[in-house]
């Protein structure tokens, strides 16, 4: 909070002193405003919402019982005069614990976000409610709410007491934004800001006691899909996931189903960084997370929030609050302690820096052994389509972590991991990483995320010939692996039928892909070759008809293929 009243202060204090300003005096600080801008003192409103998108000076400590609208949201204009902010700031950092260490608790069931954290009362109040999770806000440049109540301790209560919790971060929203009070992105900048603004919410969430392995949601308010807005939010989005994942957190992204999430949509199936959790905003009123923008089989490992209702008061317990409500079957910060026997661990950051090969990061401990190096297995495929393939990669949680030392002191630091290892497979990818469990107990799933492969086949060169088509192919799978395949040569094929209607003679056309030459192939990883590819009866015949003829070239493998048109005649 301090660091948001300097920067504030700061700009104040360079407004000069004229007929349209104001200097305010309190407690030993000054600061000249608008001479328009309203003054609130916060003694005498003890309930009142300060809210730091409008232009309002409020002075003292904002309270704990605030009543905030839940659609507050726009760039930082309030000025907050708190001298004793920097005080409490301090003593609360001395007495707050260690980031937590835990993999995300999956929950499903109701919850509520409102604009500002709520004060302990009010959340033993609403234990009557139905509600068992909440969203609170984080930080970012757009957060509209300040958030007295929301330290490491409040966290720690909260979710000691069963809440689950669903950080989330405000920061700048698309080109287009619905938010017209909002700081926007800059659409060439957007990948250096989507970082940056995952670094920013990680040293929120490590402030207030949400350490790696949690969920953080980003939150992008609706806007217009055009062509321009929707590449650099997109791009925005992608840079935001991927610095999670470096920085050991899961990404997660609210938005409306309409556009922001119609946008991530449109990217299933590519090499884009989704994210592993999705929110979607549409106010249907259906208590679940079925959208007609999301396809079933996208996020559907219980990796779905759905806000079903905007903002509206309800009371519980004796207290009102204004908030939106959610169906929640998703990533959440929950009291996760592990069980007693299972392996406990993270599965960090998955990618491949080349094709046929894997790399994964992350940590395993196991319970009944601290001490003894945990064996990891890894799983590709499993998705719609693919086959699944075990590698079995041994003990390799030996790496020192050093944030791992505060959570297990008994085990020590050196369960990180970090291994690449070959694969038959390409394309996008599902990979999840188990930690194989020592005596008691089961192996232990640490996640799923998804890594698009490189294509391992290459076609070196392509010659035609009047007895046939040469071609050359290489396969960079791993040395003495199988790389089977077929080619396949297509062309544009015109029929004719003729057809009677209402008395007339009529022609029509059909113009189809006709399979004109066909031979599979298997290369050894690692190897090339040249392999010639013989036209069919009906490819002759059409090379004897036409004076040109172009074709396609398809070279298919196992989860991929290569093409590229070339001339026969």
């Amino acid at each position: 909070m301090r660091r948001l009243v300097i920067c504030i202060l700061a700009l104040a204090a360079a407004l000069p002193a004229s007929a349209g300003a104001k200097t305010i005096h309190f407690q030993g600080e000054q600061v000249t405003v608008p001479a328009s801008w309203p003054v609130y003192r916060l003694a005498e409103h003890p309930r009142m919402c300060v809210r730091l998108d409008r232009r309002a000076v409020y002075l003292g400590t904002p309270g704990s019982e605030q009543r905030c609208p839940s659609s507050a949201i726009g760039r930082r204009q309030a000025i907050l005069v708190d001298p004793g902010a920097e005080a409490r700031a301090s003593a609360g950092a001395s007495r707050a614990p260690a980031a937590r260490i835990s993999a995300a608790a999956e929950f499903t069931g109701l919850g509520f976000d409102a604009c500002t954290a709520p004060s302990s009362a009010t959340m033993r109040a609403w234990e009557s409610s139905p509600y068992r999770a909440v969203g609170v806000y984080i930080g970012g440049v757009n957060r509209g709410c300040s958030q007295p109540n929301l330290t490491a301790s409040w966290v720690g209560a909260q979710t000691a007491a069963g809440w689950h919790l669903i950080p989330t971060y405000v920061g700048l929203q698309a080109p287009t934004s619905s938010c017209t009070s909002c700081a926007t992105l800059s659409a060439g900048s957007a990948a250096l800001q989507g970082a940056a603004a995952a670094a920013d919410a990680v040293a929120d969430a490590q402030a207030i006691g949400i350490g790696p392995g949690s969920p953080i949601y980003y939150d992008m308010e609706s806007y217009s899909r055009t062509a321009s807005s929707t590449n650099a939010t997109l791009t925005f989005l992608g840079a935001w996931t991927t610095q999670l994942h470096a920085l050991g957190y899961d990404s997660g992204v609210y938005s409306s189903s309409a556009s922001g999430i119609a946008d991530l949509v449109s990217r299933l199936g590519t090499i884009y960084p989704q994210p592993d959790d999705i929110w979607t905003a549409n106010w249907n009123g259906q208590q679940n997370t079925l959208d007609p923008y999301v396809p079933a089989s996208a996020w559907s490992q219980h990796q779905r929030i759905h806000q079903y209702r905007g903002g509206h008061n309800e009371t519980w317990g004796g207290v009102t609050i204004n908030i939106d409500n959610n169906y929640v079957e998703g990533a959440t910060v929950g009291n996760a302690v592990p069980t007693e026997d299972d392996p406990v661990g993270r599965f960090d950051l998955v990618e491949s820096p080349a094709a046929g090969q894997v790399r994964i990061t992350g940590w395993a401990i196991d319970p009944n052994a601290p001490r003894k190096t945990v064996a990891i297995r890894a799983q590709l495929g499993g998705a719609k389509g693919q086959r699944t393939t075990r590698y079995e990669l041994g003990p390799v949680a030996t790496q020192e972590r050093s944030d791992l030392f505060a959570s297990f002191p008994k085990a020590g630091g050196a369960h990180g991991f970090d291994a690449s290892f070959p694969v038959v497979g390409s394309g996008r990818q599902k990979v999840c990483v188990y930690a194989v469990n020592i005596g008691r107990g089961a192996d232990a799933l640490l996640g799923c995320r998804f890594a698009g492969v490189p294509l391992p086949i290459a076609v070196t060169a392509v010659e035609v010939t009047k007895r046939g088509t040469w071609v050359a192919l290489r396969c960079d799978w791993p040395a003495g692996t199988q790389c089977p395949g077929q080619i396949l040569l297509r062309s544009r094929v015109t029929t004719r039928t003729p057809v009677r209607r209402r008395g007339r003679l009529l022609v029509r056309k059909r113009v189809s892909k006709l399979a004109i030459a066909r031979r599979g192939f298997r290369l050894t990883g690692g190897g090339s070759h040249s392999f010639r590819v013989v036209l069919s009866g009906r490819g002759r015949q059409l090379t004897r008809n036409r004076e040109k003829l172009w074709a396609q070239l398809v070279v298919a493998i196992p989860g991929g293929r290569a093409t590229q048109g070339l001339r026969l005649r």
